[in-house]
């Protein structure tokens, strides 16, 4: 009587042997480690560093003496704090939709293959992007300069008084015209990029059908790039709220116009470094950190609904 053996190759030579796997598993890691250990330390460290420093409070009594959430709560009772966030939410609602408009009009104009020269224009339009911040702030301040710019000198060749742009009640606007001189270029490219990938068939089959180029930029085009409006919509937002360069540069040329308060980052700053409050600043940092990052998550909860 014959009693029946396992397979010799089931117990002889396995697929996969454990060792194998385990060198495949630690190779995994080894391509994506230098990636883990740069993202935890300029990314998850500086975050958990901030909270800690929040929790803390440096008194004359005592020193360093751990406070809870008492930062917090100063934080969200401090009027200079929601006044330069109210500053921001304006500069964010009227700024951001006209400089996403105007880039979604320059991209459409590229991609109707009835602009001659579209390889100058999308080159010419993008070129501001490339301007580092600093220097294209320095450059429209001293263009904004009614003494010794060119708002002067349009002023003395006239003989007319132009609006100071400097001034408390236009600083906001000229701060949005740079933004948006800088960044058209950029939310043009992503529009455009988005609009190039729609398969030309659905533009000759609506031709062909009567479809006039509103029509099909409405039904067709708009609809195809909507992940890609969401996308320049998350990302304006998040600029928006994190705006310091333009206010910190031009407050020298409109000291009465644009105060140590004006943004929330700005304010953090000069809570840190000209006021020595660490631990407020990292409160009302992660306070703002927060905000914005609701405030994107909604966006793109809708867009993405919206697209579905």
């Amino acid at each position: 009587m014959t009693t029946l053996q396992p397979p010799a190759a089931a117990t002889r030579h396995p697929d996969r042997p454990p060792a194998k796997r385990d060198r495949r598993s630690w190779t995994g890691w080894g391509f994506i480690g230098p990636f883990v250990a740069v993202f935890a330390l300029v990314f998850l460290a500086p975050i958990v560093y901030s909270i800690y420093l929040s929790l803390f409070r440096d008194q004359l009594i005592g020193g360093n003496t751990f406070v809870g959430l008492d930062n917090y709560q100063q934080a969200l009772k401090d009027d200079q704090f929601w006044a330069s966030l109210g500053r921001v939410s304006l500069f964010l609602a009227v700024q951001v939709p006209i400089m996403l408009g105007i880039g979604l009009l320059v991209a459409l104009a590229l991609d109707s293959r009835r602009l001659y020269g579209t390889d100058f224009f999308r080159i010419t339009i993008f070129l501001p992007y490339a301007v580092p911040a600093v220097v294209a702030t320095l450059m429209w301040g001293f263009m904004y300069g009614t003494r010794f710019g060119l708002v002067g000198d349009i002023n003395d060749a006239f003989g007319v008084t132009l609006p100071d742009p400097l001034s408390t009640d236009l600083i906001l606007a000229s701060i949005g015209n740079i933004v948006t001189w800088e960044f058209v270029g950029y939310n043009m490219l992503i529009f455009y990029s988005a609009l190039r990938v729609i398969p030309n068939s659905l533009h000759e089959a609506a031709e062909i059908d009567g479809a006039g180029q509103i029509r099909i930029i409405t039904a067709i085009k708009l609809p195809a790039i909507r992940g890609a409006l969401v996308i320049a919509t998350i990302f304006s937002i998040i600029g928006s709220f994190q705006l310091f360069n333009e206010p910190s540069i031009l407050r020298p040329l409109a000291r009465n116009a644009i105060t140590t308060d004006y943004t929330p980052n700005f304010y953090t700053y000069s809570l840190s470094f000209n006021g020595q409050q660490h631990n407020y600043s990292a409160a009302v940092a992660i306070i703002m950190g927060l905000i914005t990052m609701v405030i994107a998550y909604v966006v793109q909860l809708r867009g993405m609904r919206k697209g579905a």
